[in-house]
């Protein structure tokens, strides 16, 4: 069946998208990502090297050709921090796709919405395609799909909780109101919360910790792929009404006496 992932305009067959933090060496991080699935990787600029060819450095793990390289501003708290670490990863021949994360609580790492407004504006005027994390909050992602982001990114449940799907009702409107793809970013703890994002209608599902933080990640990559596929076979095939009461599986007509 094809049934393409398209971002900014690209074919993608894999609707997961894995980050590459938290994991024990690179090594470990090529060996989950290949698990995986993922054709789209994220990297936090500020956090792993992709600029320094001196130092060891992820790409020489992470072929940029075979890979499409998506550098994430984490740990920027400021709009003009975010948006010099997007020209920092540009300089670097990583290329204008961004995920565009501004920071506005240390304990939540919920996302600042005025900041992430105004950091999009100017990336989307510079030619950036930006793809912004933000709250699962159907005003917003229609503000910043105006602007011309090229997909949202509303969270699931607060960054590394794993708690799942908190507020599905939101990701739905998000959904049913957006022209571009909702990612589901941020909250995923296993395979059955990637599986209902995608059974819910969502394009695709960001994820790091869920994957990096398991007892073993490179079994959890696995486990997400099928979950994604899963839930993305489930959301076509169109699932039967919900009942309050039985109904028979086998018809009552031509019973023999």
């Amino acid at each position: 069946m094809h049934d393409p992932f398209i971002l900014a305009g690209k074919e993608y067959q894999s609707r997961l998208i894995v980050g590459t933090g938290k994991y024990k060496d690179f090594a470990e991080t090529k060996r989950a990502i290949e698990a995986s699935g993922a054709e789209i990787v994220t990297v936090a600029v500020r956090r792993v090297n992709i600029t320094d060819p001196s130092k060891e450095n992820l790409l020489d793990y992470i072929d940029p050709g075979t890979y499409t390289i998506l550098p994430n501003t984490a740990g920027c708290y400021t709009a003009d921090d975010a948006i010099r670490t997007c020209r920092l990863a540009r300089e670097a021949g990583v290329g204008n796709l961004v995920k565009l994360e501004v920071i506005g609580d240390d304990k939540t790492l919920f996302p600042d919405i005025p900041a992430t407004l105004e950091a999009a504006q100017v990336l989307v005027k510079e030619g950036f395609v930006v793809l912004p994390y933000i709250h699962d909050d159907p005003i917003s992602c229609k503000k910043l799909e105006d602007m011309g982001c090229a997909a949202v990114m509303p969270l699931a449940a607060p960054i590394g909780s794993g708690l799942g799907i908190r507020n599905p009702y939101n990701i739905q409107i998000i959904r049913e109101h957006s022209s571009v793809p909702v990612i589901v970013d941020a909250g995923v703890g296993t395979a059955s919360d990637a599986a209902v994002a995608l059974e819910m209608g969502c394009d695709a599902v960001l994820m790091n910790t869920a994957i990096a933080a398991a007892d073993d990640p490179i079994l959890m990559a696995e486990a997400m792929k099928l979950g994604i596929q899963a839930g993305r076979k489930a959301f076509l095939a169109g699932r039967m009404p919900r009942k309050l009461y039985a109904t028979a599986s086998s018809p009552l007509q031509g019973l023999l006496e």
